[in-house]
């Protein structure tokens, strides 16, 4: 019965241990998530809603996977420089409102995309500083 007991535990101890372990970009992903999220509060959520459910005419959802899957390097130069020449259309259904640019440093911007590319019914994985340096670069003026 003593063996079973320790036999029980030892296997019961592996699993835990195999289950938890998450990689080293698993938990910077969960890392930038947290972080992303806290920005997404200060700076987002007044017009894209706190569940990016957008604000009417004025400021689109974030909850389209299709637009944000595509438009996923083009993210960061709209957060960045902001949106001054409206309407902006998504999906054939055009939105008015002007959005500020913030002047945010590479990794603020990194986690900020990681969130609302991984929350609202997203799931894009990883963004980090070296793409949001490459995207700068290419934004359209």
């Amino acid at each position: 019965m003593r063996r079973y007991i320790v036999t029980l535990f030892s296997i019961s101890t592996t699993l835990v241990l195999f289950f938890s372990c998450q990689t080293a970009e698993k938990i910077q992903q969960d890392t930038y998530y947290v972080n992303g999220r806290d920005l997404y509060i200060a700076h987002c959520q007044n017009c894209h809603g706190a569940k990016g459910e957008g604000l009417g005419a004025l400021a689109p959802p974030l909850t389209d996977t299709v637009y944000m899957k595509t438009n996923k390097q083009n993210l960061v130069c709209l957060v960045k420089n902001g949106i001054t020449n409206v309407p902006v259309m998504i999906h054939g259904k055009p939105y008015e409102g002007k959005m500020p640019a913030f002047n945010m440093a590479d990794i603020d911007l990194a986690q900020l995309i990681v969130y609302i590319t991984n929350d609202f019914g997203n799931k894009q994985g990883m963004y980090t500083t070296e793409q949001v340096a490459r995207d700068l670069k290419a934004c359209k003026p």
